[in-house]
């Protein structure tokens, strides 16, 4: 009985390690800032985002997605439609290493084992976790590290399209809004305590960023047997 069961695990572990379809590429396009210093468009890319991403297909419907970006994120009030931003003066420049993992859905079945071209629409969301430095804004308005760094938290809400473009290729168009958890990404509110009095804006308002951009995936591992999961 117990070489039965090892047998039948076994048999049942290695069907799992063949059966599964992964995605490896790149992503690159740009970002935005929503906040209280600059703009408040919410798609104006104004700054390079690059990084790579990785998918698990998992059913023709759903994937398990990771992804590290790199971009700087930016704000001026001279760009802003608010004339008391612009009368303000503010502006900011901030580089974010953001590391991001979440559930990928499809509009529409997209097996990358069937024939012909197909695409889809699809829906990414998950969490997301950006590296960044602190800054404030001193009482000469002056943009002042605080020489320290921070995590914001956040969770993606990312709208896209996707095609293969060969056997092996998934060209995706995609715009994705991070909301945080955070109000420090553009030194409205400090990282320490004691510069509290230096905060400014809607403090019962999060920061927010934008990428848009492609991704482009290479496609490997053996046919899936989506019965499983």
């Amino acid at each position: 009985m117990r070489l039965i069961l090892i047998l039948v695990l076994s048999i049942f572990m290695s069907q799992s390690i063949v059966s599964q379809i992964y995605e490896v590429g790149i992503f690159a396009g740009g970002s935005n800032f929503i906040g209280d210093v600059g703009a408040t468009n919410y798609i104006s890319p104004n700054q390079l985002a690059i990084g790579g991403v990785f998918k698990w297909n998992r059913s023709p419907r759903h994937c398990f997605r990771a992804s590290i970006i790199f971009s700087d994120l930016e704000g001026n009030d001279s760009k802003s439609d608010d004339p008391r931003r612009v009368q303000r003066g503010y502006d900011f420049n901030v580089s974010i290493l953001e590391i991001s993992a979440g559930m990928e859905f499809t509009f529409f079945d997209f097996d990358l084992h069937t024939s012909g071209i197909k695409g889809t629409p699809y829906l990414y969301s998950g969490i997301t976790m950006a590296n960044h430095d602190n800054y404030f804004f001193n009482q000469n308005g002056d943009y002042t590290s605080e020489n320290t760094s921070s995590w914001a938290y956040g969770i993606p809400i990312v709208l896209g399209y996707k095609t293969n473009i060969s056997n092996h290729l998934v060209l995706a168009a995609e715009i994705g809004a991070r909301y945080t958890f955070s109000d420090e990404l553009d030194g409205s509110v400090p990282d320490a305590e004691s510069r509290e009095a230096f905060s400014f804006g809607n403090t019962n308002s999060n920061d927010w960023y934008v990428f848009s951009g492609i991704t482009l995936t290479y496609t490997f591992g053996r046919r899936p047997c989506y019965c499983g999961f």
